[in-house]
């Protein structure tokens, strides 16, 4: 199974370099790679200063866009006097480039349609009709009729003019229903903003989670007419405090008369959802999109937007409609590139480092285990291939992109996935301490080693997770690499490692306990007397391939020491384990005693509980 997984994986990346733009190696990021810088000045248009929330919003809105382009591992932040510097890793693209230059503008639209974000299928049902072959089989087949080429979808409105901008009739033309129809809000490359679309005409668009897809009409009301935007607790008509969260904001003069005019307008619509619905357009993609209440004119541009809001979404609703009332634009002091920070030659100590790492774990397990850490070395190999073949498939498919704190991350990771190796080798040499054959202790190990291995990895890929949620910047690398790793390692350990043991269990090399092996029960010190069932002690090394039976099944083959059982059965109701163990002495010191050694009863009958037992070869 496991070998089907790898095969799939690199058979992926093979056809990817074939037929598509991947690669046999994975992207690096800025620290290792290099890129491309902007500096970017913003600038307020009525001369009012740029706070620092504003800032912030500006740097959210650029990160949105980088982030839905696919490019990863961008690095976006803010400089004293209200800078921004964007640095973007590899060659980027110019639509990406474009994305981060273009300033981000705010406008309130009526929504026209609503849908769900896939696509609409629009592809009619042919009806079926009946052939002359259905029913003559020997009548030719019909000559097809030559058909004009389809139309594209017309974008002329089927009236001279609108009634109102909520006019559907006039806004929602073919070529507007194709365009909504094709749209898919679940690709993120429709979420990446930055087009904002004609102010006088229908425009289609997603909302900013991808949740729904949006016809919306043309602009009545610009950002710039927002005077404030707050979020807090509801107030009662008693005057006192609720306890939902809600988002107030208030327009200038001029915003004023507009969101009347508006909100007159919509009331009237309210029984054709979603007509009834006014959509805030931040950076070309629906931020939120309200319905007025129920005979509710707003007169005096001062509104509350209510509904499911945490103190966090209303918050960020607020900071969003903030950065949309300052008419900003974006100036580009500098776009140049930049070296690897880090750069090629640390990029080889890192690899170096874990190289040196791997040899010793390499060592250390040949010194430690002798042959069984062939084992851990094909184990260590196994993980490495598939490691690095997801980060190469997640580097291609996702835009992942490996950073010297992932290098450190996989590094790491060696010790962790040896550690795992350790704990099962232990618990079976274990095993093979009490007496068990190699085979029953690579069982009986398993099942006691796999809760330890579960409850360590499960420890680390959880401290994983909540480092890459909390964390920021190229930290988040190495707790990706750090979780990814973890999970490989115990794919690895329940699909490879432990079914090789259970094969070389069963081969004489490491059966018989060869001193080579790392499995010899002597060096161990493995017990050389051993209860075996129905009262009996057997002195002298386990055979291979003996289990733990009663001595009539066993099968002895080329035994250097003659076995030599020993009765301490006691009556029906048979002796404990330690006067068993004292039987045994006591026998082993009388046969010391005496100049004969101790002869083994060929039978010996049990009245009391009806047993017998035959002769042991």
């Amino acid at each position: 199974m496991l070998g089907l997984i790898i095969f799939a994986l690199l058979g992926t990346i093979a056809a990817g370099t074939k037929w598509s733009d991947a690669s046999w190696t994975p992207n690096l990021a800025l620290d290792l790679e290099g890129g491309t810088q902007i500096i970017l000045t913003p600038v307020a248009e009525n001369g009012e200063d740029i706070s620092s929330e504003t800032i912030a919003q500006a740097i959210d809105v650029i990160r949105q866009r980088v982030d839905s382009s696919g490019v990863a591992e961008a690095e976006i932040t803010s400089q004293s006097g209200g800078k921004i510097v964007v640095a973007l890793p590899g060659n980027p693209s110019e639509e990406t480039l474009e994305l981060v230059r273009t300033s981000a503008q705010m406008a309130f639209r009526p929504v026209l349609a609503m849908g769900n974000p896939t696509p609409t299928d629009t592809t009619p049902t042919p009806e079926p009709t009946e052939s002359a072959a259905a029913t003559d089989p020997a009548a030719p087949a019909p000559t097809p009729t030559p058909t004009a080429a389809a139309e594209e979808p017309s974008d002329e409105p089927t009236k001279a003019a609108p009634d109102n901008p909520s006019d559907t009739a006039y806004y929602i033309t073919p070529a507007v229903q194709a365009e909504f129809d094709a749209l898919d809000c679940t690709d993120p490359a429709n979420l990446t903003g930055g087009v904002n679309g004609d102010p006088d005409k229908a425009f289609v668009t997603c909302g900013q989670d991808g949740s729904a897809k949006y016809i919306l009409g043309p602009v009545e009301i610009e950002g710039a007419r927002i005077s404030s935007a707050t979020s807090g607790l509801n107030q009662l008509p008693s005057g006192g405090q609720g306890n939902k969260w809600v988002v107030n904001i208030a327009f200038d003069n001029q915003g004023t008369t507009e969101f009347t005019d508006v909100t007159t307008r919509l009331q009237g619509l309210a029984a054709t959802p979603p007509q009834n619905q006014f959509a805030m357009v931040l950076d070309g993609l629906v931020i939120s999109a309200p319905s007025l209440d129920s005979g509710v004119i707003i007169a005096d541009g001062k509104a509350e937007i209510s509904g499911t809001f945490t103190r966090e979404s209303a918050a960020s609703l607020a900071n969003q409609l903030n950065f949309g009332s300052l008419p900003m634009t974006f100036t580009v002091e500098s776009e140049e590139q930049i070296s690897a920070t880090l750069g090629s030659e640390q990029l080889r100590m890192g690899l170096l480092a874990g190289l040196i790492g791997l040899g010793l774990v390499v060592v250390y397990s040949l010194f430690q285990y002798r042959a069984l850490g062939l084992v851990t070395v094909a184990s260590l190999i196994v993980a490495g291939v598939l490691t690095y073949s997801v980060i190469t498939l997640l580097s291609w498919l996702q835009g992942y992109r490996l950073s010297l704190p992932g290098v450190a991350g996989l590094i790491v990771a060696i010790g962790i996935t040896a550690d795992s190796f350790i704990v099962y080798f232990e618990r079976i040499r274990d095993e093979l301490r009490e007496g068990r054959t190699l085979v029953a202790a690579v069982d009986r190990g398993w099942e006691r080693a796999r809760r330890t291995i579960l409850a360590s990895d499960a420890v680390n890929f959880l401290a994983a997770i909540v480092l890459y949620v909390l964390a920021v910047g190229s930290v988040r690398g190495f707790a990706f690499t750090l979780g990814l790793t973890t999970l490989i390692d115990v794919l690895v350990v329940f699909m490879f490692t432990h079914p090789i043991m259970q094969l070389i269990a069963r081969t004489k090399f490491f059966g018989q306990g060869h001193r080579l092996s790392g499995l010899d029960p002597r060096r161990l010190g493995a017990p050389e007397s051993r209860y075996v069932g129905r009262g009996r002690v057997v002195h002298g090394p386990r055979p291979s391939g003996v289990e733990d039976a009663p001595v009539e099944d066993a099968v002895v083959e080329d035994e250097p020491t003659p076995r030599v059982p020993v009765a301490v059965g006691g009556g029906a109701a048979g002796l404990t384990i330690a006067e068993r163990r004292a039987a045994a002495r006591a026998a082993e010191q009388k046969a010391a005693t005496t100049d004969s050694p101790v002869d083994a009863p060929t039978q010996e009958s049990e009245p009391e509980s009806g047993r017998t037992e035959g002769n042991e070869h």
